[in-house]
């Protein structure tokens, strides 16, 4: 189901955030399994989201997979166009995530608004830096030589963001990453994945074309987790989590070695 109508309600733009379970950035879920999203307050259940697992998962990173080439080979400035598209569209309905934010996660409204900020001044940054990944020249040793270094996208980058900041983090990671030339499969903590949908509705409105964006949805990490971490077409995790968790990822992509950031 979308978000239960009393939250759509106190929303200004309830056509975007209305149906968040079925996102163009989300995966077609396999199966009927569900869980709850709860506001901690009040008990209230607002969303009922499909319960992805292994299957979904994988096949969110063939199409990030499939995806990645078409953007890495876009102009640094037309990736940051788009970055920054999805800035301003953050910016305008900061209101209403916020409001997303503090329902699913408990926040005092004044802290998600500034929360809100700063995920929008993530995507600023990012959008800025897109255009200053600079390489090297470099002396070769003959005279009429130079060796030329260059920076290329890693590939796919699979992410998993914590509760306690739900749309921050999700910025924070993402957009080093896409201004990077690379794509994303982002699972969110399951107590707080509503403002990440809402966040990636933003993202398909802002024109990231098809694929370059995943989102995960699932009440069990373990299961997506350990997909993302030893399916080989993922080049890239970034996790902030537990020390217990982030080890164990770790374990999980040193058969790989795989590039970890871990916080």
């Amino acid at each position: 189901m979308p978000l239960c109508l009393p939250m759509i309600r106190r929303l200004k733009s309830p056509h975007l955030f209305g149906a968040i379970d079925r996102l163009p950035a989300l995966g077609r879920p396999v199966g009927n399994k569900t869980f709850e999203v709860v506001n901690p307050s009040t008990g209230e259940v607002l969303a009922e989201l499909p319960d992805m697992g292994v299957e979904e998962t994988r096949a969110a990173v063939d199409k990030a997979y499939v995806a990645q080439s078409g953007w890495a080979a876009l102009t640094a400035r037309e990736r940051s166009d788009v970055l920054w598209r999805w800035h301003q569209l953050i910016i305008d309905h900061a209101g209403d995530l916020a409001a997303i934010l503090t329902a699913e996660m408990g926040k005092p409204l004044a802290e998600a608004i500034s929360e809100v900020s700063h995920a929008a001044a993530y995507l600023q940054w990012y959008a800025e830096e897109a255009n200053r990944v600079y390489g090297e020249t470099i002396s070769a040793p003959s005279t009429d030589r130079r060796m030329l270094v260059i920076k290329q996208p890693i590939g796919v980058v699979g992410t998993i963001t914590p509760w306690n900041f739900p749309a921050s983090m999700v910025a924070r990671k993402i957009s080093p990453a896409l201004a990077a030339g690379c794509t994303i499969v982002l699972k969110p903590a399951e107590q707080t994945p509503l403002v990440a949908g809402a966040m990636f509705a933003l993202a398909h409105q802002a024109g990231f074309p098809d694929g370059v964006v995943n989102l995960i949805y699932a009440s069990e990490g373990d299961r997506v987790g350990r997909e993302l971490c030893t399916n080989s077409k993922i080049r890239k995790i970034s996790f902030t989590g537990s020390t217990e968790v982030g080890r164990l990822l770790m374990r999980q992509c040193s058969d790989q070695i795989k590039k970890v950031s871990l916080e």
